[in-house]
């Protein structure tokens, strides 16, 4: 790495929001080495936010920076995408954010295969609002709005992205620290939707719900339970249940959008 990633942080925002044992600190320090490792140029990088625990990052980075709405962090970066389309656009989002009010957005603009590079912090939980499930919660675990346990199905987010049209998806977790930036980096070089699902712990509010309040203990389930994609593709069906799989989950480079528009307007400007 050329320089500490110090130099990359808005120092005079700190101490940061975050809660002791939450992984949000590991998943934005991965972020910035995978940026240092291209060599990008600060100032052709904007970093959007939705509304969140996660998206409280957007605030500690020194670069061009939006932190919108809930929901809505992908609509901000498809609009900046389309007017700057030379910029590294990236989106620091919550599993609660970019699936729950933002879902929508999140299909379409895995849809239109728009040079994006999504990151999502997902703790299965609100932690923000007071712990509230999330598309993400799985089936049983409890949550505020789950006191007797959650009866709805988990969005599996790689899956679903990859379904609406996403060039690039990877998983990763807090515990593996080291594979972030690598994965990162990968879906930055990608030209297209690139979605990058990072399991991270909540130990204050995910974790002391469901008899988790040790974020050592946490780590050490994302251990446990992850399997490398090599693995996963010759477990059984029951050697999967319980398990989840990570690493480079689908990379198929496909037409961009913003190429695709650039396109149609000098076609459209020679009628």
């Amino acid at each position: 790495m050329s320089k500490d990633i110090k130099e990359y942080l808005r120092l005079d925002k700190f101490p940061h929001i975050w809660c002791p044992g939450c992984g949000h600190g590991i998943i934005l320090q991965a972020v910035l080495r995978a940026i240092d490792r291209l060599q990008l140029d600060r100032d052709n990088i904007a970093v959007v936010s939705g509304i969140g625990c996660s998206s409280r990052a957007a605030g500690y980075v020194d670069f061009n920076t939006l932190h919108t709405t809930h929901g809505r962090a992908l609509t901000f970066a498809t609009g900046i995408k389309l007017a700057k389309p030379e910029l590294t656009v990236i989106v620091l989002t919550g599993d609660g954010d970019c699936s729950a009010i933002g879902g929508n957005h999140l299909i379409h603009a895995a849809r239109r295969n728009i040079d994006l590079n999504v990151i999502v912090f997902n703790n299965s939980i609100y932690g923000m609002t007071g712990g509230q499930y999330s598309p993400t919660t799985p089936t049983t675990d409890y949550a505020a709005t789950a006191p007797y346990g959650n009866i709805d199905n988990a969005f599996d987010l790689c899956e679903l992205t990859r379904a609406a049209g996403a060039s690039y998806v990877a998983r990763s977790t807090t515990f593996h620290a080291a594979q972030i930036p690598l994965l990162v980096e990968k879906g930055i070089k990608n030209k297209g939707f690139s979605f990058i699902d990072i399991i991270t712990a909540c130990p204050i509010y995910y974790g002391r719900m469901n008899k988790m309040p040790d974020a050592v203990d946490m780590l050490k389930t994302q251990r446990d339970n992850a399997r490398n994609i090599k693995q996963w593709d010759i477990m059984t069906a029951e050697e999967k249940q319980g398990k989840f799989v990570i690493g480079e989950l689908y990379n198929k480079p496909a037409p961009e959008y913003t190429d695709a528009y650039r396109q149609l307007r000098e076609k459209t400007h020679a009628l």
